[in-house]
C-alpha cells in the first residue's frame, strides 16, 4: 500500500526550539483522539522494545495496528505530562495476520468490528488486504457477509486507502491542510481528477492559483497548447477577477490579451478557446453597450434574473393612490409630531406608488426617519414586513435605530448547510417569503449573488425599498448592484441630501458631506467629533495611532480600546498599513502573557483575547449562542451556520490540545481549527473595503501615501462615514487633499444597468 508520509510545523508550546529530532518507530496501539478537520491525533504507540509512548501532531490518516515511524521530540503538556511532539509521520499498513486482525479489529474499515475481522483473517490470513480490496465476493462466504455488506466494507477499505493515496500525491506538490482540502472535495477520485486535468485545482479548490495548477500541469506532461490548459485559463480568469476585482464580465479583447498574457499562447488560440467554450455554454457573449461582453454562466444568469424579478416586482405590485399617500403621511405627522421634508415626503410616496424604489443619501439625511415612518404605515395597512442588511453589525444597527427586528440577508432568506461555495437558501422562487414589503439598508454592499437570491424569493406583489449610501465603496463581491440599478434611471429614485438640524452640529457629518463634494474638510476646528493630528512621517503616524489606542483615548473617553476604538487604514501594506499596525497594536493592547495561550498559523500568531476579523463569507461555519453569548450545553444551545467577510471578534479560548481557536463575534461562539485559520487575521487595524457596512464610537484613520488606486475621495468618505461619536485623522494634510481631489470610482464591469434598459 506504500508509505505515506505528513509534514507539519510543530505545534505552540512544544519544547522542542532547536533540539536534535528524535525518529520513533512503532505500531500504533490506540487512537485517543483525532480531529477529522485538521488530521490532529493523539495516539499510543508501541515501540519496538514493548514501551509506549503518546504521540501528538497531524497526522490525519495513523490508524491502530498499523506500522508507524515518527519524526519529532519531548515535550510536556500542562494536564497531560510528557508528550512526543510529532514534526512528521510515516505510516504502513500491517503485513501478517496477527497484525492484519489487530488493524482491521480496531475499527478502521467502517463494517469491520472485532468479530468479523477474526472471520476474515482466519479464512485469508496474510491476503485479507488483497481480497478485501480486490475479491469482495470471496467474503460472502463468511457467515454474515452477505454481498451488499462486502460490496460495502471493500469500498470503505478502498476509501481509507485512496485517502493514504491522494494524500501521497499531493505532499509532492501542497501542504497538509490543502491537501485535506482536496481530499474533502474529490476523496478517492482526487488523483485521478488531477491528473486528468488539474486545472480543476485552481477552479475549485479555495486557494490554489492558477499559476500553481499550471505548474503541476506541466510536471505531468501537459502540453503548453493543450485545449484543457487554455480552457482553464479562460475560466480561472474570469472567476479570478469576479471574487477579487469585482468584475461581472470581462471584454472580450481584454480577456484574450490576459489569456496570452497569463500562459503564453497566441492570440488566436486564446480566441479558439473563448469560441469553443461560448459554444458549449460554460461562458455567454453579450454586447453591453460598446462592448463584447464575455460572462460566466453563474453571473450571467444572476443579472439577467436580478433585471427581469425587479421590472416584474415593479409592474405587479398594486399602486396606492396619491391622495390615499397624503393622508397616511398626514397622518404620521400628527402621530408623530414631525413634519417631514419634501425629499422625505417624496421617499415615503415612491415607497408605497412602486414595487421598486430606490433611497439614498448620506448620514444625517433622514434615511432612518423615513424607514421608520414606513413602518408605522406598513403597520396600519397590516402588511407584514421585513427588515434586513448584508451584515450582522449592519442588521443590529438598523434594529436599534428602527426598535424593529432586523436580520441579515443570509438569515431572511434562510440559508441552510451546503457542501458548495455559496450558500443555498431555502427561501427561493419556490418558497418565497411571505413579507408584503422588504426593506433593505446598507444596499451598496450586495453583490450581484446575494441580490439575485434575494429577488428571487420575494413573491409577487410585495414591495422591494433599496436604502444605501451611493457614494460609498462599491461591494466586495462581483457586480455594483445598487448603482446599476439607480444609473439604469428604470426604477423611483429619491436622494436624500439635506442634513438635519440635529446633525449639522457634527463636524464628521459636515466634512463627510465636504469629502464627497469635492471640498476639504475642517481640520482645524476644536473641541468637535472631527480631530487632524499632523504627522510628518509614517513612522510616526504609526507610533502616534499606538499611543492613541492604548492611552490617549480609552483615557479620555473612558472606553473599551478593542470594542470602542477601531483603526481604519486605506492599505495593508507600509508602516501605517493594517499589517503592520496590527503587529503594534498586539503588543500594547495584548501584550504575551503566561495566562494566554497561543497558537501560530500562516506567520500570524494568535492570542488568547486578540481582536480579530473573518476574511471571507464562510457559508458552512457553525456558530452556537445564547442571550449572553456564552456557549452552552448541546441540549440548550442555539446553533447557526454562516460567519462573513469582515465580522470582527475577540479570541475567547485557545485549546493546545485540539489545535483549534474559539472566537466570539457578538454573541456567537464559533470555534476554528487549524485548517480554518487561514479566514481569520487580527483587526485591531482593518481596511476601509473591510469596514463597510460597519460603524464604531471612534475611528482612527492614518493619512499617508500608499498605492495611488486606494487614494480617492470616494475611500476616504467611506472610512470616515464608519465613525459614530469621534473621528481622528492621523498623518499629513497633503496626503488628505490628494484624496479629496481624486474623483475616481472603483470602476467595475457590470452589465445590469443594461439588462435593465433591456426588459
Amino acid at each position: 500500500m506504500g508509505i505515506i508520509s505528513f509534514t507539519e510545523v510543530m505545534p505552540q508550546g512544544s519544547d522542542g526550539g532547536d533540539e536534535e529530532l528524535i525518529t520513533i518507530s512503532g505500531v500504533v496501539d490506540s487512537i485517543i483522539y483525532r480531529n477529522d478537520d485538521n488530521g490532529y491525533t493523539v495516539c499510543d504507540i508501541e515501540t519496538a522494545d514493548g514501551g509506549f509512548i503518546t504521540a501528538v501532531g497531524i497526522m490525519p490518516f495513523v490508524s491502530e495496528g498499523e506500522s508507524v515511524t515518527v519524526v519529532g521530540s519531548w515535550g510536556h503538556h500542562a494536564s497531560f505530562g510528557r508528550q512526543f511532539q510529532v514534526q512528521s509521520a510515516e505510516a504502513t499498513l500491517p503485513v501478517g495476520a496477527s497484525e492484519i486482525l489487530r488493524y482491521l479489529s480496531s475499527g478502521a474499515v467502517r463494517g469491520v468490528g472485532p468479530i468479523t475481522a477474526k472471520r476474515i483473517v482466519e479464512r485469508f490470513g496474510d491476503d485479507s488486504f488483497d481480497v478485501i480490496e480486490h475479491h469482495p465476493e470471496w467474503l460472502t462466504d463468511i457467515p454474515g457477509i452477505s454481498k451488499r455488506r462486502a460490496e460495502e466494507i471493500s469500498e470503505n477499505f478502498k476509501k481509507q486507502t485512496g485517502s493514504r493515496s491522494v494524500m501521497m500525491f499531493c505532499r509532492e506538490f501542497f501542504g497538509l491542510s490543502t491537501s485535506l482540502r482536496i481530499f474533502k472535495q474529490w476523496g478517492s477520485a482526487a488523483v485521478d481528477i488531477i491528473k486528468k486535468n488539474p486545472y480543476r485545482l485552481c477552479t475549485e479548490i479555495s486557494g490554489i492559483s492558477f499559476t500553481r495548477a499550471d505548474e503541476i500541469a506541466m510536471s505531468l506532461g501537459i502540453a503548453k497548447d493543450s485545449p484543457d490548459r487554455i480552457d482553464s485559463a479562460v475560466i480561472y480568469l474570469l472567476s479570478y477577477n469576479a471574487t477579487t476585482n469585482g468584475h461581472v464580465y470581462l471584454p472580450f479583447d481584454r480577456l484574450v490579451s490576459g489569456i496570452c498574457e497569463l500562459i503564453g499562447v497566441t492570440e488566436e488560440q486564446a480566441e479558439n478557446a473563448c469560441r469553443r467554450l461560448i459554444k458549449s455554454g460554460k461562458i455567454f457573449l453579450k454586447r453591453i453597450g460598446d462592448t463584447d461582453a464575455v460572462y460566466l454562466k453563474l453571473y450571467f444568469d444572476a443579472e439577467v434574473k436580478i433585471a427581469q424579478r425587479l421590472r416584474e416586482l415593479d409592474r405587479l405590485c398594486p399602486k396606492l393612490d396619491t391622495d390615499d399617500v397624503s393622508r397616511f403621511i398626514a397622518k404620521i405627522e400628527v402621530q408623530d409630531n414631525i413634519r417631514y421634508a419634501a425629499a422625505q415626503r417624496a421617499a415615503i410616496e415612491g415607497a408605497l406608488t412602486s414595487g421598486v424604489m430606490i433611497l439614498t443619501g448620506g448620514p444625517g439625511t433622514g434615511k432612518t426617519t423615513v424607514v421608520r415612518a414606513l413602518l408605522s404605515i406598513f403597520n396600519s395597512m397590516c402588511f407584514r414586513c421585513a427588515l434586513a442588511a448584508p451584515t450582522g453589525r449592519a442588521a443590529k444597527r438598523m434594529s436599534e435605530a428602527t426598535c424593529a427586528e432586523a436580520r441579515t440577508i443570509h438569515r431572511l432568506l434562510e440559508m441552510e448547510y451546503n457542501e458548495g461555495a455559496y450558500p443555498r437558501f431555502i427561501r427561493d422562487e419556490n418558497n418565497r417569503l411571505e413579507e408584503d414589503a422588504i426593506i433593505i439598508d446598507e444596499s451598496s454592499m450586495i453583490d450581484v449573488l446575494l441580490m439575485d437570491a434575494l429577488v428571487r424569493a420575494i413573491k409577487p406583489g410585495a414591495r422591494l425599498i433599496l436604502i444605501g449610501d451611493a457614494d460609498q465603496l462599491p461591494p466586495v463581491g462581483a457586480g455594483n448592484v445598487l448603482h446599476d440599478i439607480i444609473e439604469s434611471g428604470v426604477f423611483r429614485t429619491v436622494r436624500l441630501t439635506e442634513i438635519f438640524r440635529q446633525t449639522k452640529e457634527s463636524l464628521i457629518i459636515t466634512n463627510a458631506r465636504r469629502i464627497i463634494t469635492g471640498e476639504y474638510p475642517i481640520l482645524t476646528e476644536k473641541n468637535s467629533d472631527f480631530f487632524f493630528l499632523p504627522r510628518s512621517t509614517d513612522e510616526k503616524i504609526a507610533s502616534a495611532i499606538v499611543d492613541l489606542c492604548a492611552k490617549r483615548l480609552p483615557a479620555a473617553y473612558k472606553v473599551d480600546p478593542l470594542t470602542d476604538i477601531q483603526v481604519i487604514t486605506p492599505s495593508r501594506r507600509g508602516t501605517a498599513g493594517t499589517e503592520n499596525l496590527n503587529i503594534l497594536l498586539q503588543e500594547k493592547l495584548n501584550p504575551k502573557s503566561k495566562r494566554k495561550k497561543e497558537l501560530k498559523s500562516r506567520e500570524i500568531l494568535f492570542r488568547e483575547g486578540d481582536k480579530v476579523m473573518q476574511i471571507k463569507n464562510n457559508y458552512n461555519l457553525e456558530w452556537t449562542r445564547d442571550g449572553d453569548g456564552k456557549c452552552l450545553c448541546d441540549n440548550t444551545k442555539e446553533s447557526g451556520i454562516g460567519v462573513f467577510n469582515g465580522d470582527i471578534g475577540i479570541i475567547v479560548d485557545i485549546d493546545e490540545s485540539n489545535e483549534s481557536v474559539s472566537v466570539r463575534f457578538d454573541d456567537k461562539i464559533v470555534v476554528y481549527d487549524m485548517s480554518q485559520l487561514d479566514e481569520l487575521e487580527h483587526a485591531y487595524a482593518v481596511t476601509v473595503h473591510k469596514s463597510q457596512g460597519s460603524e464604531y464610537p471612534i475611528v482612527v484613520i492614518p493619512m499617508y501615501r500608499c498605492a495611488t488606486m486606494l487614494m480617492t475621495r470616494h475611500l476616504l468618505y467611506t472610512a470616515v462615514t464608519r465613525a459614530e461619536k469621534t473621528l481622528i485623522l492621523v498623518g499629513r494634510e497633503d496626503v488628505v487633499r490628494t484624496m479629496v481631489d481624486c474623483e475616481r470610482e472603483d470602476y467595475k464591469y457590470t452589465g445590469l444597468a443594461t439588462f435593465l434598459r433591456e426588459m
